[in-house]
């Protein structure tokens, strides 16, 4: 089985979103070995400075998003009626499709927030679909201890790990997708078989991996290259997200909300969004 290496290696950035929350971000809307996804931006401080504005309410087209909150509740608002907030631990996906009008709001626990919100995109065919919501609470995600010392979380899609599948809630998403969550101690190793197919993303937000002698810290996405198995050590105490899915082959043309295939389709969203009819 060919194991897969890292390729290249992303390093995040310092940002900010919404009404001024502090955030690090890794994106690659221009690098095809992104896809399907797009960005991924991480929330983390202990400072309520850094996110009380939260994300007014604010459109999207074409994408989907999927939080997931280790500590700290996050509030969401959507034109649809939908109303959720997640506890620790939990996620929500929201498909954008044609539009979705939504408002989030980062909320502590105990001091402490840190979090992730992800973009994966939509195919052309599926962009102009009606939007969607669903949330999962903690007690949903799929949840295994490997050893004492390292704990995998399956959000999105399946992952097979030493001849157990293992499946999360989130099955619908745009293109097939597995999303995960490994927390392990340094010394720990994390196997796995991946679909061949898939683009594979490994984003670090604690401590130090290392898979095949080349090393990724916190705050780098690594972008592997092609194989059918995985296998990380944890250089130091780690926590890392796995993001695997199908590549998406079309053109990406992406204007602050919305991505779409071309400029035109980005007037469009900007036009139907001023005329009050990005939704419904």
């Amino acid at each position: 089985m060919a194991i897969r290496r890292i390729k290249q290696l992303v390093q995040s950035h310092t940002s900010s979103d919404g009404d001024g929350v502090k955030i690090q971000r890794a994106h690659g809307f221009d690098n095809r070995l992104f896809s399907p996804f797009l960005m991924i931006d991480e929330l983390k401080s202990e400072s309520p400075d850094d996110y009380i504005g939260g994300f007014p309410a604010h459109p999207h087209r074409g994408i989907e998003t999927l939080t997931y909150m280790i500590n700290g509740h996050f509030q969401h608002k959507d034109h649809m009626g939908n109303v959720g907030e997640l506890r620790d631990g939990g996620a929500q996906w929201m498909s954008a499709g044609k539009g979705v009008i939504h408002s989030e709001m980062p909320m502590m626990t105990d001091g402490a927030l840190h979090g992730f919100q992800i973009w994966i995109n939509l195919p052309a065919a599926k962009k102009m679909q009606p939007a969607q919501y669903t949330d999962f609470q903690p007690e949903m995600i799929t949840e295994k201890a490997l050893t004492s010392d390292s704990l995998i979380r399956v959000i999105a899609g399946d992952l097979t790990i030493k001849g157990e599948t293992l499946t999360g809630p989130l099955q619908k998403t745009g293109v097939p997708t597995t999303i995960a969550d490994w927390q392990a101690r340094q010394g720990e190793h994390f196997t796995s078989c991946l679909n061949p197919d898939f683009q594979a993303l490994l984003y670090v937000y604690k401590g130090e991996i290392s898979i095949e002698g080349i090393t990724a810290t916190a705050g780098q996405l690594a972008i592997l290259d092609k194989g059918e198995g995985l296998s990380i050590e944890a250089a130091q105490d780690t926590g890392v997200l796995l993001l695997s899915g199908l590549p998406i082959d079309e053109p990406v043309v992406h204007y602050g909300p919305f991505v779409m295939n071309s400029m035109e389709e980005i007037e469009q969203a900007i036009a139907d969004y001023q005329q009050g009819r990005l939704v419904g």
